[in-house]
């Protein structure tokens, strides 16, 4: 099934008439307020049609402690993750690999022209949940491109963000004239959006976060397509006038062997673009950024981290909470988190600094997905202080309790904005007559936004990360009250 097959799941919608679903919510409605602790969406029918629903109270979980009544509230903050803010026309995009599985699986989505706007609408959401900070951790962006980071940063800033590249119309793979049945047209294919890849490339003004926000390194910030580190080459492509629509025999055998390392693509690309190409308008601001000019960008933009070649780093939530920031990303090749030299001694000097301040550990990716994650796993299992371990990088809401003989705390991590359900996650660390509890609950994207409203549909649809993959998670995996 292709991903054009979202077409197929709403067509009988569509002839009933339904399709007017697909239409933006307003004001009346429902509120601005994303949480879900208000209301939810829900398919109610299983037709793929979103409606509103109730929303989801907070379920008492007790695998580590007894629930004891909350005394006073020491820390709200949030989580955005894994925004993939996507340059859609980049000659360097891959979109044709979708189909071919892992680990292609990220490199077309039907709503990936509306990124930006996602991001923006969550900004709004978690504003109306006044946090004190927010932590992004990581794949703020898709393609370690300098106009996605600068996107990015405009949208968490506030002001004027332009989303076009190239040519002011949209040049890509979903033009209505491609008869390719991979890709989702939005003028022509169900549910129809006549004219979205024009409005997705309109320049629009974001509020800015009210809070500061603290950046979290993911691997699609740092490597192209998540995958490889930018190459003279690979930027090469990224700048030029020429976008591959079918891979040569050669590709696609490297491809099926899943072959990405940096010689594999640098033998590919030796000879120029292997495959049929089709012509793009090129633009300057696609340079690839390398690893420190991207830290060096999120650092500027958000004002937080230490500088070095890692962004590791800590801050703190008022006088009781102290946050611990892990780069867990390669700079070289692959999705997966590694320790880096001596990233588990600085971990040991962070929680003997915090010294009886409540912690919790933000990474991109989870610790139990990282090569030596047991090392760092180790420190937190044995410190009495650390209540919760936060990450993205797998795109689903998750909480599980991890016990150990310091009292143990709870592993979380969040679905991204790219995907279904495109939430953020809120946080309260709040003292309890018996200990300390960490309330957290899932924020919608601004559900009256009306483009991110469209991408929250499509994604929905969408065959790979929609309703069929299960990312939204138990309502225990988002709604909860975490006793410690």
């Amino acid at each position: 099934m292709l991903r054009r097959g979202l077409a197929v799941v709403v067509a009988a919608a569509a002839i009933a008439g339904l399709v007017t679903a697909f239409a933006p919510l307003g004001d009346d409605d429902h509120g601005r307020s994303g949480s879900t602790r208000e209301s939810t969406f829900v398919d109610r029918d299983g037709d793929g049609v979103l409606e509103r629903g109730s929303g989801d109270p907070l379920v008492s979980r007790t695998a580590l402690a007894r629930a004891s009544p909350p005394t006073r509230t020491l820390a709200r903050f949030a989580q955005l993750t894994d925004a993939h803010v996507t340059d859609e026309e980049s000659p360097v995009r891959l979109e044709m690999l979708d189909r071919r599985g892992a680990p292609f699986t990220s490199a077309f989505r039907p709503q990936e022209a509306l990124t930006a706007q996602v991001l923006r609408a969550a900004v709004v959401s978690l504003n109306a949940e006044r946090p004190e900070a927010v932590v992004v951790t990581g794949d703020l962006v898709d393609n370690a491109q300098q106009n996605e980071v600068a996107e990015a940063v405009a949208v968490l800033n506030g002001g004027r963000v332009d989303p076009g590249s190239g040519a002011r119309r949209y040049e890509g793979v979903q033009e209505q004239s491609n008869p390719d049945p991979f890709y989702y047209r939005s003028d022509v294919d169900p549910p129809r959006h006549p004219g979205l890849l024009t409005r997705a490339q309109r320049p629009f003004v974001s509020p800015g976060l009210d809070a500061p926000w603290y950046p979290t390194v993911g691997n699609h910030d740092l490597l192209v397509q998540g995958n490889l580190a930018p190459t003279r080459r690979t930027e090469a492509v990224a700048l030029g006038d020429r976008k591959l629509v079918r891979l040569s025999q050669a590709a696609l055998s490297a491809a099926n062997v899943r072959d990405v390392s940096p010689r594999a693509v640098g033998a590919l690309l030796a000879h120029g673009l292997p495959g049929k190409t089709m012509r793009v308008t090129p633009d300057p601001r696609r340079r690839e950024l390398r690893p420190s000019q991207m830290l060096a960008a999120l650092r500027h933009g958000s004002g937080r981290g230490a500088g070095g070649r890692w962004l590791d780093y800590s801050f703190d939530i008022g006088p009781k909470v102290r946050v611990i920031v892990l780069d867990l990303i390669s700079r070289r090749a692959g999705a997966a988190g590694v320790v880096h030299a001596g990233q588990s001694g600085w971990l040991a000097r962070q929680l003997r600094a915090a010294r009886d301040r409540w912690v919790v550990v933000f990474s991109h990716t989870p610790l139990s997905r990282t090569r030596g994650g047991e090392r760092l796993t180790a420190l937190l299992d044995r410190d009495p202080h650390v209540v919760a371990a936060v990450a993205g990088d797998v795109h689903r809401n998750t909480i599980a309790a991890r016990r150990t003989r310091a009292g143990g705390y709870w592993t979380i991590t969040t679905s991204s904005l790219v995907d279904y359900p495109q939430q953020a996650r809120m946080f309260e660390l709040v003292e309890t007559k018996g200990g300390v509890a960490v309330r957290t609950w899932v924020v919608d994207a601004a559900p009256d936004d009306e483009l991110a409203a469209v991408s929250r549909e499509l994604a929905f649809l969408d065959y790979q990360g929609g309703r069929p993959s299960g990312l939204a998670g138990s309502r225990a995996d988002r709604n909860a009250t975490l006793f410690r």
